[in-house]
């Protein structure tokens, strides 16, 4: 089953966009972006809901709760 990181990671970068571009979307760090896709902190709903909004995906999606 693939996790959040690589979700994340995989979707930003279909979308061209460097983690700075995804933090300033979303109004966190960059090393926020960079913790997410190393698995060394999770996202809170808020965040996933906005990242869900971006990428055009549901949020069990980011989650890798489904395909």
């Amino acid at each position: 089953m693939i996790k959040f990181p690589e979700i994340l990671k995989e979707l930003r970068l279909e979308k061209n966009m460097s983690r700075q571009d995804l933090a300033d979307l979303i109004f966190v760090n960059v090393r926020t972006i960079s913790y997410w896709e190393l698995g060394q902190r999770e996202c809170n709903l808020e965040q996933l809901a906005k990242l869900s909004k971006i990428f055009c995906v549901t949020t069990d999606y980011l989650l890798g709760l489904e395909n």
